[in-house]
């Protein structure tokens, strides 16, 4: 069924993105020793594919929405191809991290129209509960996935082996989306807004350069400088969106409680859990001395659970409404979060690992459903770059309060902090969901 295949490529394209996301969480040892990479360009190793999600969701979203879904999934699967082989050859950091920023902006057209393809191939109702569902497991699936595989590659041979698994499954990816996906748009294009998306990506990279240029010394000029540039960009791009008669985001869009909702529970998520879980492998390995391999396998009680209860959420009581859903999964992973105190030994974080899990489950397959719930019909990629790109912008943010606390003193109690601050940083986002007071009262199924 034609509906079935959009799900299959469009759950595919977003679990490979995740695992190229993940990829460097387990081969930065050994890709910084093959690069002679210090501490600067490894951060920016780890950071570098964020800055490409965060500055092209948005737009490409936007554009798939006007000018063809199917046409965007293609061309963002080929870039990420293409950029998977460039950091497979990488000679140097410089040239990884250019890599890696064309991963993100390939990966952010596939995840921005993954949702907007699931939207227009299953109607409001059943199906597409299961189908947002599947697309929130597949999320789990490959975070989960993505440090064990590429952990082995790297042990079995080099780090350049995973990206280079990432090129080929990527040309798959190019293939199945060319002859399996229908093509669908609105039915009346708009100009695209060339300004807008050239101010929202110029201060969304100075907004991010800063904070990773800011791990290494917050008083330095360039990060003052780029700081202040992102502010002017950001605000410049409020201006002109608020003006344009055909602007990429819509600002009445932020009249609308679902919306609000959907941005807020991703900011949430990225600079909460996301945040904390990027680090904890590195804290595993330098605390514990865990293998890359073994710290990936604890990991798993995360990522594989949120995995299998993302898949399961559509069975949740019909009663228990999106919004519910959205604030209950955010407190219980901050409770998971609260749990990730030990200062033992590593199996002691498992219950908290589990808990987080089962949170997270549940949350990505209600961002899956609430992104494309609160735009206008025929806007469903919009809702879903606007959303991830709240997440991964979070996440940056987060993936920087979490380095500085726990690498600060003992790292044991360190990571406890961290724990506690990302906790408090899901709780507030569960808080703001709350209180936009979305009025959707339709069941889960729906």
């Amino acid at each position: 069924m034609p509906e079935n295949r959009t799900l299959a490529v469009a759950a595919g394209g977003t679990f490979l993105v995740l695992i190229a996301f993940t990829t460097p969480l387990a081969t930065l040892a050994s890709t910084a020793a093959g690069l002679s990479a210090g501490p600067g360009g490894q951060a920016w190793i780890l950071s570098s594919m964020c800055v490409g999600l965060a500055v092209a969701l948005l737009v490409s979203g936007a554009i798939a929405d006007d000018y063809g879904r199917r046409k965007v999934m293609v061309a963002g699967s080929a870039l990420l191809a293409l950029t998977s082989m460039l950091a497979a050859a990488a000679p140097n950091t410089v040239v990884l991290v250019v890599a890696r920023i064309g991963q993100g902006i390939g990966g952010a057209a596939i995840l921005s129209c993954s949702l907007g393809l699931i939207a227009h191939a299953f109607p409001a109702g059943p199906a597409r509960a299961r189908a947002t569902g599947i697309w929130g497991a597949a999320v789990g699936a490959g975070i989960a996935v993505g440090p064990l595989a590429m952990g082995a590659l790297d042990e079995a041979g080099s780090w350049r082996a995973g990206y280079w698994l990432l090129a080929a499954l990527s040309v798959v990816l190019v293939v199945a989306a060319r002859t399996a996906l229908v093509e669908s748009h609105v039915d009346t294009p708009r100009p695209v807004d060339v300004l807008g998306a050239s101010v929202l990506g110029g201060g969304l990279v100075a907004l991010l350069a800063g904070l990773v240029e800011g791990r290494q010394e917050w008083t330095r000029p360039v990060v003052i400088i780029l700081f202040a540039a992102a502010a002017v960009l950001l605000a410049a791009f409020a201006v002109w969106e608020g003006r344009t008669r055909a602007p990429m985001l819509e600002l009445n869009l932020f009249r609308r409680p679902e919306f609000v909702a959907s941005i807020a529970a991703g900011t949430a998520t990225g600079a909460g859990i996301i945040a904390l879980m990027s680090f904890t492998p590195t804290f595993l390995q330098r605390a514990f001395h865990y293998s890359t391999f073994e710290a990936a396998l604890l990991l798993l009680a995360w990522s594989a659970t949120s995995a299998v209860v993302a898949l399961l959420a559509r069975r949740l009581p019909a009663a228990l409404s999106v919004r519910l859903r959205l604030v209950l999964s955010l407190l219980l992973i901050a409770v998971g979060q609260l749990l990730l105190t030990a200062d033992t030994s590593a199996i002691d974080l498992l219950p908290g690992l589990l808990v987080a899990g089962v949170g997270s489950g549940v949350l990505n397959a209600a961002l899956g459903q609430i992104a494309v719930t609160s735009v206008p019909a025929g806007k469903a990629s919009v809702g879903s770059g606007a959303n991830n790109t709240a997440r991964y912008v979070g996440a940056a943010v987060g993936i920087t309060v979490v380095a500085v606390i726990a690498t600060r003193g003992d790292l044991l109690s360190g990571y406890g902090t961290a724990a506690l601050v990302t906790a408090a940083l899901s709780a507030v986002g569960a808080v703001l969901v709350l209180v936009t007071g979305i009025r959707t009262r339709a069941p889960v199924a729906a």
